[in-house]
């Protein structure tokens, strides 16, 4: 594969790559026998932090063109459309794909489907109640694809108004309006659910659209930070990564060995659990945007890792994982056996995201960048 390095960010691909690694490692608790560890605790936490670093990093990355369009040129609603196109046609081929796979193999696996399947065509199948079993890695793409309608949106209807307020400081506003907005919704939550459990949370808030979209402007108010103070980004990078560092290790290691539990905290778990994740993760930006390159035996795999994590996403857990159970059950596996059985998990997620890399989703991603598209939208 030929990577054209002059136009990707080494530091967003590391985030990138650790985020999808440990999705991969947190969905491995399947293939060990089950026991409440330390071990199996930590990769549980692994993919619920690997996803809220894909969110706070879509949010920069989407955050800084949205931001580009709405302050430089003239922002119509055919922007906004070009926008949503050339995001959908990142998205949602392969997901459509994965999901008609899921579908299939549930039916061949005689899985029971769920009745509103049928939700799942319009990424609403988490909207505002509890997240399905089937095909339970999808749930973050509702909040992505969600967040990508919202915000461009409302500058857009803001702009009908012909405030006369600076459109930086608009594109500001927006953006904490919505993460104000989704923080009460959290809020609205715990003043209805206040005696929980983790199980509960994990999907009935954490894996539910109209509490989450807040993560990922986060890492919108980052890009306008980095936008709009573009010195002061560069400045702190240092001092940013350390107190983002600490606020990570703190909410995630310190609050556990405190026994901080959410059946005694709920409104911590509830309402500034996740944000300050984000907040945290965030903060690491200002320095991981800053790295441009690496020796290539460490830069090659790192993007490549980064290139195919969307296809990794999608494979990894209800397609790769499946199948190797229904293929090879791992009851009775020896410590030797289970570690061969992980290491052909992880080999074949990456061999097969490679491949559907290649071979469809690259090429869809392309089909955005056709003349026609671009000169009937702009």
């Amino acid at each position: 594969m030929g990577i054209n390095y002059e136009k990707r960010i080494f530091g967003l691909d590391i985030m990138r790559a650790v985020a999808i690694l440990l999705v991969v490692a947190s969905h491995a608790i399947w293939i060990f026998p089950p026991a409440k560890t330390i071990f199996s605790e930590l990769l549980s936490v692994a993919g619920l932090l690997g996803v809220e670093i894909f969110f706070v990093l879509s949010g920069f990355l989407i955050g800084r063109l949205i931001f580009k369009q709405f302050t430089t040129t003239d922002f119509s609603f055919n922007s906004v459309l070009y926008f949503w196109i050339r995001r959908w046609f990142r998205t949602l081929p392969n997901y459509y794909l994965i999901l008609l796979f899921n579908i299939v193999l549930a039916t061949i696996l005689g899985i029971a489907l769920p009745d509103s399947i049928w939700k799942y065509g319009l990424f609403i199948q988490n909207l505002a109640w509890e997240m399905p079993l089937f095909f339970g890695e999808s749930w973050s793409l509702p909040i992505e694809e969600f967040a990508y309608i919202l915000g461009p949106l409302l500058l857009y209807i803001v702009l009908i108004f012909n405030w006369k307020i600076n459109r930086s400081k608009l594109f500001l506003i927006i953006t904490c309006f919505i993460i104000i907005l989704f923080t009460i919704t959290k809020m609205f939550y715990n003043a209805h659910h206040p005696n929980t459990n983790m199980m509960f949370w994990n999907v009935n808030l954490k894996a539910v659209t109209i509490y989450r979209i807040d993560a990922i402007y986060y890492g919108v108010l980052a890009s306008y930070v980095a936008m709009t103070y573009q010195k002061f980004w560069s400045k702190v990078k240092y001092l940013s990564l350390i107190l983002g560092g600490v606020m990570f290790l703190a909410l995630n290691i310190g609050v556990p060995a405190l026994q901080l539990f959410i059946e005694d905290y709920s409104f911590f778990w509830n309402v500034m659990y996740l944000p300050i994740n984000s907040i945290a993760i965030a903060l690491v930006l200002p320095y991981l945007s800053q790295i441009q390159s690496a020796p290539k035996v460490i830069m090659y795999p790192i993007t490549l890792i980064s290139l195919i994590s969307y296809s990794m996403y999608l494979l990894h857990y209800s397609v790769i994982l499946q199948l190797m159970k229904h293929i090879m059950p791992t009851e009775g596996l020896s410590s030797l056996q289970i570690i061969l059985y992980l290491l052909g998990y992880v080999g074949l997620t990456i061999i097969a995201s490679y491949g559907l890399y290649q071979f469809f989703e690259k090429p869809m991603t392309n089909l955005r960048d056709a003349s026609k598209i671009k000169n009937h939208f702009k």
